[in-house]
């Protein structure tokens, strides 16, 4: 069979190029006609949901040799969400998809791989394989890590990362003592692996199964238990095979796998940030479809049929045990694109009949189309004067009774102020947090409002008051909130002109974001603005803020 490496293992040069690799112990036997498969490893020991990668990894070697391949394996940065909030550590997170996926991009090409199985599990890392696969469109297989357990009970849930910023606000409005917000560093965060709640990281690990571009049932396989390893080892086998049968990344990722990942997304009220990373995947696979406007229209005839944490009190080893993506694809049913291309060789309809549950079903984590939690999808597109070129919400972590919400303004031009005024008791029932400059090229790198919004829970405002961004948030977030504004106030957007005690009406049923003044009052301000100075650090930020797009183009690098 005619495989990539042949170029280096086989060609009149083999002498030259074998003997680099039998200076590193390699032999005659895994170098002469096998496919050299490479294993792009995010490891580290700055991010929990990295942790495992190494134990991972030893058990993908073992299925590629098992099946007949010979394992290259090379490194690649992986950052933590978590560690990086509240501060310039944020700048730099969603920019480092576009380096992960520019660095497989290098290896794999500079050592004519014949195929790659790209171990991540946290927020943007696995979008950047998935973009890296979609770039090479050589055969590719995405291993996760899986995510951690949940911690000690606390305010009605398994606590993780995200009750311990809850737990802050509750202590600054007097609702917990000093000492119970403490404890939860020793409590909240039991094991390694993804978060326990469906954040970005777990969102994207169900969004790439949904793709077909992971092992069915293995996005949310808990980080320590052995299955994790079992479905490893079945990776390195599966690899190969895609390898020997010529299947290639973009064979999987079609405009109808990106459909089926979004009412996936959809169905489990996965993350906002899925609406920027599958427009960025998209775009790498050279697919001519607008995906924001795919999640506004697929949001209409999309149920909502899972809830788990931050939409219920369900982790996500409660939600793996429920069936996972599969019993969600399975429930979907015909609502789905089921013969479509998957990394096993076969298509979805063909993985689903023969995928084994572990454990039985649960209806109240996973329902039925026929009896939904909703009737429409968890994540929304809205647009209006105040988001021409669209913005994001997500109704299905927003109580019903905000779903419509109007409200008056309070400005803040970074994160860093917004906080403060929130944590000092200066945001009101009824105002609109508007927190702006945080978009990919204002901020630059379109920090997350995480902090600010679990500030507000905390401090008893998740039902009263609203939070509007031109940057993201986190998986987790909930309240009502409206992120990915675009055009961003840096780029002179209509959330630039924004002034304190200004009228906001936010309405995710019918998908609109208005700001309630005249448009020659509009026009008066936007001929009045300019734009804030802003220090950016030399080095990447720099580059990153010349270059990157809009939110709604998925904040890509665009040349």
């Amino acid at each position: 069979m005619e495989f990539r490496s042949n170029e280096i293992m086989h060609g009149e040069d083999a002498p030259f190029y074998r003997s680099l690799f039998k200076s590193m112990g390699y032999s005659d036997h895994e170098l002469d006609h096998r496919p050299l498969i490479g294993i792009a490893n995010t490891w580290n020991t700055c991010v929990p949901g990295h942790f495992n990668l190494n134990q991972v990894n030893e058990f993908v070697k073992k299925g590629i040799y098992s099946a007949g391949g010979t394992a290259v394996e090379f490194g690649t940065i992986g950052c933590c969400d978590g560690v990086a909030q509240g501060h310039i550590g944020m700048n730099y997170i969603l920019p480092s998809r576009e380096i992960i996926c520019n660095s497989v991009e290098v290896m794999v090409q500079a050592h004519r791989l014949d195929g790659i199985v790209l171990l991540a599990s946290c927020d943007k890392i696995v979008p950047g394989m998935l973009m890296a696969a979609a770039r090479l469109d050589i055969p590719a297989i995405v291993c996760v890590g899986g995510p951690m357990l949940g911690g000690i009970e606390f305010d009605g849930r398994k606590s993780d990362l995200t009750s311990i910023d809850e737990a802050k606000g509750m202590c600054a409005a007097g609702k917990i003592a000093e000492c119970e917000y403490k404890a939860l560093e020793n409590t909240a965060c039991p094991s390694c692996g993804s978060c326990s709640f469906l954040g970005t990281a777990n969102s994207m690990c169900c969004v790439s199964e949904a793709l077909g571009m992971s092992l069915p049932g293995s996005a949310l396989i808990p980080a320590p238990y052995g299955e994790r390893l079992r479905s490893s080892f079945a990776a390195g086998e599966a690899i190969v095979n895609l390898v020997m049968k010529g299947i290639t990344a973009r064979q999987v990722i079609t405009k109808e796998s990106i459909r089926n990942a979004i009412k996936v997304t959809m169905a489990i009220c996965g993350s906002t940030n899925a609406v920027l990373h599958l427009s960025a995947i998209a775009n790498e696979a050279e697919l001519d479809m607008n995906v924001v406007e795919e999640f506004r229209a697929l949001n209409k005839t999309t149920p909502q049929i899972a809830k788990v944490n931050p939409a219920a009190k369900w982790d996500m080893e409660a939600f793996y045990r429920a069936g996972g993506i599969p019993r969600v694809m399975d429930h979907l049913g015909e609502l789905l694109y089921t013969e479509s291309m998957t990394c096993t060789g076969k298509t979805i309809s063909e993985n689903l009949k023969e995928y084994t549950y572990s454990y039985p079903e649960n209806p109240e984590i996973i329902k039925t189309v026929e009896e939904p939690f909703s009737t429409t999808g968890g994540v929304a597109v809205l647009d209006g004067n105040l988001a021409p070129h669209t913005a994001i919400s997500k109704p299905g972590a927003i109580d019903p009774a905000l779903h419509r919400f109007t409200g008056k303004a309070k400005c803040y031009n970074s994160e860093e102020e917004a906080e403060e005024a929130i944590l000092g008791g200066k945001i009101e029932k009824g105002d609109v947090v508007v927190i702006r400059y945080e978009g990919p090229k204002g901020g630059p790198g379109m920090r997350e409002m995480f902090k600010a919004m679990k500030y507000m829970y905390g401090m008893g405002l998740a039902k009263s008051a609203a939070l509007i961004t031109d940057g993201r948030f986190s998986g987790t977030n909930n309240g009502c909130f409206v992120g990915h504004i675009s055009p961003e106030a840096a780029e002179g957007g209509p959330l630039a002109i924004v002034e304190d005690g200004d009228e906001i009406s936010i309405d995710v049923i019918d998908g609109k974001l208005e700001l309630h003044v005249s448009d020659e009052e509009i026009e008066r301000r936007k001929k009045a603005w300019v734009r804030p100075e802003k220090p950016i650090p030399n080095g990447y930020l720099r580059l990153y803020s010349k270059v990157a797009s809009s939110a709604d183009k998925g904040a890509i690098i665009e040349c």
